[in-house]
């Protein structure tokens, strides 16, 4: 089983940043892909980035290029997200997810196995 639980949500203003943390447990953890994945209220759930086990290649979703930066620590067992230039439309519960080494920086939600329970993020205007 593998365990992953996201911290460093809040709520900021528009313009402002947050830095989210991934703590994975449970298996070797740098073996395996990483993502972030939002979901805002009535939506369904959507690719915001992700890394390969390495952390040699990253992908994002086009509305969080060059604002948002995904990173991972294996000797921490942790991945990172660094959010910058916070919008209002990026209010979302956000939930990191581990996949097999085989996915690379998969967008799709069905090819990774295990979730987080989320955390909150709110930007106000």
């Amino acid at each position: 089983q593998v365990q992953l639980v996201e911290s460093g949500g809040g709520l900021v203003q528009a313009g402002g940043s947050l830095r989210l943390s991934c703590a994975a447990s449970g298996r070797t953890f740098s073996g395996y892909a990483m993502a972030w994945f939002r979901q805002a209220p009535g939506k369904d759930r959507e690719f915001v980035a992700a890394i390969t086990w390495s952390g040699g290649r990253t992908y994002y979703a086009d509305s969080v290029k060059g604002r948002f930066t995904i990173s991972r620590n294996n000797l921490k067992n942790t991945v990172y997200l660094q959010m910058n230039s916070l919008k209002p439309e990026d209010t979302a519960v956000y939930f990191c997810a581990s996949g097999p080494t085989g996915i690379g920086v998969s967008s799709s939600r069905k090819l990774y196995d295990y979730w987080g329970q989320g955390t909150q993020v709110t930007v106000s205007s």
